[in-house]
């Protein structure tokens, strides 16, 4: 943790530093000169070029948490950026996240590239820099440049290339840019990640003061989620764009659907996936775990499973950005686990009852299609029997959907009478905490600002060793939040080749060392056994189904969801239904288990990508506006 507060300091002191030379006058040669002057005032603008990575980790400064189904806030949080998206609260005047001009939760990302081409134009200059450092340094914003423009293409889809940087005498043609091409933003892109790979380092070297830090990994990791993003639906010959064109008539998107584009990614994948593995990453397992002691096997799973996000920098986390620092997201994660405790806990960001839903059974196969799961029955109440004391209250009432399910689904959520275990209760595995969230007790509402909506909690987003201390304060152990792990390199790679070859016992690997982590057994033999669609993973667009729903578990509240179901172009097949949660206000379980309705979103083909600010396409009359806005 030291090295990484270390960073972040560095980092802040860079941001604070850097209005100076950079937003007031950028072109100040003077100015530049004392900039690049030596290495120790280069390395501030290297943390500059850091500093605008978005942040990952945050419930109010990222749309990944709330800006779509995952999650949902008390109504009386509306003013929450993320929360007004998912209520479909977009618009082209002030846009929620604008990543284009840097206003309401959106980090200035044209400055971030700015700053970046400044950097390496510049860097040349410092002359007690030794070469091979500098290299590295070039390597990793050249990195930094290609990131930029990549969440920019992810939210806007084209958008126009800036591979240097303006000078201040720019004539008017200069500046009135237009967007490039969908396909030659992502070549661009991929380009220059390649061109910044051989100069980066395999690992840190230094980890005490370069923790988070891009690596070689991290860069064939990135490229290949840039690959798996082109090759899909949403910008491999979507119809829905065939008809955007700049203002020379040129083509944005492209008109046509080309398979190639998932063999590269597939290739990408794989290199990524053999470059981590050979540089030491693996699935996180019970070795792996900080603390040693001896558990109960299913207590040791739950404590695995929800480690592989919040164990800082473990081995399977290829890419944790120091920009996430994931402190506030667990206070709202961490319901109230015990009758005195409040600060600083927050507790209202809120699992939709659509994401309860789609964890699998106990067989691992969706509820809905398992014939020995009493899918119709799931809403009935049940008691806590001792075939689930390690995962519900004994004698205690829930429903039936929390019970025979897998391991993830107890290790990513909590739920009313559900056990949290850890967190100070290590020592005995029959005494985890309980928790009790019908109105009146001490997990449930207790301020209109601070309680979970639908009645679950994201478990799988809070450290193990964070603590109550002296009866009252909830102690918040921090990590960086993750922005690849290899998990969703295996993801990434069963999708991309199903996509190539269908149905292949490569294919089925990938998959299948998630659920065996998971303590599943593999795809196809659950599907043989258990579901009532046994053939479904025998075909490619049955396969691609199972790989969806793969993601959507195993990469739960992590950010992915958010942007899968755009690429996939199947947000207008979720996030048109109504967000469900339990009735929270009521204290008997009859009525507290009784579906609660809490906003109908509405999701149209306009919505995939982001409005460009009205007032840019004001100022630039070669600017074209997305479709639909």
């Amino acid at each position: 943790m030291k090295q990484l507060k270390y960073f972040i300091g560095i980092l802040f002191a860079a941001v604070i530093t850097s209005c100076s030379y950079l937003d007031v006058v950028p072109d100040n040669v003077a100015t530049l000169d004392n900039a690049f002057s030596d290495r120790f005032t280069a390395e501030k603008y290297l943390t500059t070029c850091y500093s605008y990575l978005p942040n990952f980790g945050d419930s109010w400064n990222s749309p990944t948490f709330l800006g779509g189904d995952e999650c949902w806030y008390p109504d009386r949080l509306w003013y929450n950026n993320g929360f007004s998206l998912a209520r479909g609260e977009q618009n082209v005047t002030s846009p929620r996240f604008d990543f284009w001009g840097g206003h309401n939760s959106g980090q200035p990302l044209f400055i971030g590239i700015r700053t970046c081409n400044i950097f390496l134009e510049n860097i040349d200059k410092v002359k007690d820099l030794p070469d091979f450092e500098k290299l590295k340094w070039k390597a990793e914003v050249n990195f930094l440049k290609a990131y930029y423009h990549f969440y920019l293409v992810r939210m806007y889809g084209p958008i126009p290339i800036q591979d240097v940087s303006l000078p201040v005498y720019a004539s008017t043609e200069q500046i009135h840019v237009q967007r490039d091409p969908l396909d030659s933003c992502f070549n661009y892109i991929v380009h220059t990640i390649d061109k910044a790979m051989p100069d980066l380092p395999m690992e840190i070297e230094q980890p005490s003061t370069e923790m988070g830090r891009i690596t070689r990994p991290i860069a064939a990791a990135i490229k290949a989620r840039v690959l798996i993003t082109a090759a899909s639906p949403l910008f491999n010959g979507n119809p829905d764009y065939s008809s955007v064109v700049a203002k020379d008539g040129t083509h944005l998107f492209p008109t046509e659907y080309d398979p190639g584009k998932w063999e590269k990614a597939a290739a990408a994948c794989k290199e990524a996936i053999d470059m981590a593995e050979g540089a030491g990453f693996h699935l996180i397992g019970p070795d792996d775990l900080e603390s040693q002691k001896q558990h109960e096997d299913s207590i040791e799973m739950k404590l695995v499973l929800r480690s592989r996000v919040t164990q800082r920098w473990n081995p399977e986390i290829i890419w944790s950005s120091t920009s996430g620092i994931a402190h506030g997201l667990q206070s709202e994660a961490t319901p109230r686990l015990y009758p005195a405790i409040y600060n600083p806990v927050a507790a209202r960001l809120a699992p939709t009852l659509r994401i309860a839903e789609q964890y699998y059974s106990k067989n691992g196969v969706p509820i809905d299609e398992d014939k020995d799961y009493d899918y119709s029955g799931r809403y009935n109440l049940r008691m806590g029997d001792p075939d689930h004391k390690y995962f519900i209250a004994l004698g205690e009432k829930t429903v039936s959907l929390h019970f025979d399910r897998e391991y993830r689904f107890y290790a990513d959520l909590a739920f009313d009478r559900s056990l949290w275990t850890a967190n100070g209760k290590y020592e005995d595995d029959n005494d985890s905490w309980i928790i009790k969230n019908r109105k009146g007790e001490y997990s449930s509402i207790f301020e209109v600002s601070q309680y979970s909506t639908t009645g679950y909690w994201p478990k799988k987003l809070v450290h193990l060793q964070n603590e109550i201390k002296n009866g009252s304060w909830y102690y918040i152990t921090d990590y960086a939040f993750p922005v690849m792990r290899l998990a969703d390199l295996y993801l990434y790679y069963a999708e991309a080749l199903n996509e190539v070859n269908g149905p292949g016992a490569e294919v089925y690997d990938y998959i299948d060392r998630i659920r065996n982590r998971a303590g599943l057994d593999g795809v196809v033999q659950s599907w043989a056994d258990h579901s009532r669609n046994p053939e479904e993973p025998l075909s490619r667009s049955g396969l691609r189904k199972i790989i969806h729903r793969e993601r959507l578990i195993e990469m739960a509240f992590e950010g992915d969801r958010f942007w899968d179901l755009r690429r996939w172009k199947e947000a207008q097949q979720y996030m048109n239904k109504a967000i469900n949660g339990w009735d929270v206000y009521k204290f008997d379980p009859k009525e507290y288990y009784r579906l609660k309705p809490l906003f109908v979103q509405s999701f149209s083909v306009r919505d995939y990508l982001w409005p460009i600010p009205e007032n840019e396409l004001v100022l630039n009359p070669n600017m074209v506006q997305n479709p639909g806005w």
